[in-house]
């Protein structure tokens, strides 16, 4: 049962992280891909070292309850540390003058 939903984990965070890098990629400008990156890279690591630390639990004993605890933390760590420093370089660009993407062009000057 573990293995299972340690390798749904899995499977989930890799495929946020490549949802986070084919936004980084498509979208227009710097806000939309600081805003793609920011939101898939909290959740993707956030599920993959989940299922890491579900993983240690596997095996019981205090070694592997402490490597879950430590992973735990980590995590802890990412999805507070993440989205603050994603805000910070997005207010970083805004206040250096970056101008968001705008879509002035017309449906008569895109035929």
């Amino acid at each position: 049962m573990l293995n299972s939903l340690t390798i749904v984990l899995t499977i989930s965070g890799l495929f946020f992280f490549f949802a986070t890098t084919m936004g980084i990629l498509r979208f227009p400008d710097f806000y939309t891909r600081m805003h793609a990156a920011g939101k898939g890279d909290t959740l993707s690591s956030t599920l993959m070292l989940l299922g890491l630390a579900i993983y240690h639990l596997n095996h019981f004993s205090m070694g592997d309850f402490l490597a879950s605890v430590k992973i735990m933390l980590i995590l802890v760590f990412i999805f507070l540390a993440s989205p603050t420093a994603t805000h910070a370089i997005i207010d970083a660009g805004y206040e250096s003058g970056v101008a968001p993407w705008t879509n002035d062009s017309s449906p008569e000057e895109q035929e």
